[in-house]
């Protein structure tokens, strides 16, 4: 279970989309809309490797990945954490990610391990240390 919540663990299990937040040199925070998927009580983002995303976590791995509905009353869960760069295992970890938002038209590219190649995609893994959320 991710949290100690079952209601947040059900929310984060059930949704797709959230806004993941790293951190600069400076410090300040930057964010961008990321869709996710579960792995175990981990949380996988797939991502090209040449982006902000990957190098923040390179120099900082602590984040925030703020998961939203996509309807009223706009619930959402905060997961605190940290994350790490993989490069290895990327067909079967970004399929996870394919498989979460095929509900919103998204598919697999037809040369799947081609696409990852070419964009250099790497899986951003999130390990989960603070929950919380609304719900209502």
């Amino acid at each position: 279970m991710i949290g100690t919540n079952p209601h947040w663990d059900q929310f984060i299990t059930a949704h797709r989309w959230a806004v993941l937040t790293t951190l600069r040199t400076s410090g300040s925070p930057v964010s961008s809309l990321v869709a996710y998927a579960r792995d175990a009580d981990d949380l996988v983002v797939s991502t090209p490797g040449r982006t902000f995303k990957r190098t923040s976590i390179e120099r900082d791995p602590r984040i925030n990945l703020c998961i939203v509905n996509d309807q009223a009353p706009f619930n959402f869960v905060a997961v605190e954490g940290t994350a790490r760069v993989e490069t290895t295992r990327l067909l079967e970890t970004t399929r996870l990610v394919f498989e979460n938002i095929k509900a919103f038209g998204y598919e697999e590219p037809a040369d799947f391990p081609g696409w990852l190649a070419s964009q250099a995609r790497v899986i951003l893994r999130i390990h989960p240390e603070r929950v919380y959320g609304v719900i209502r």
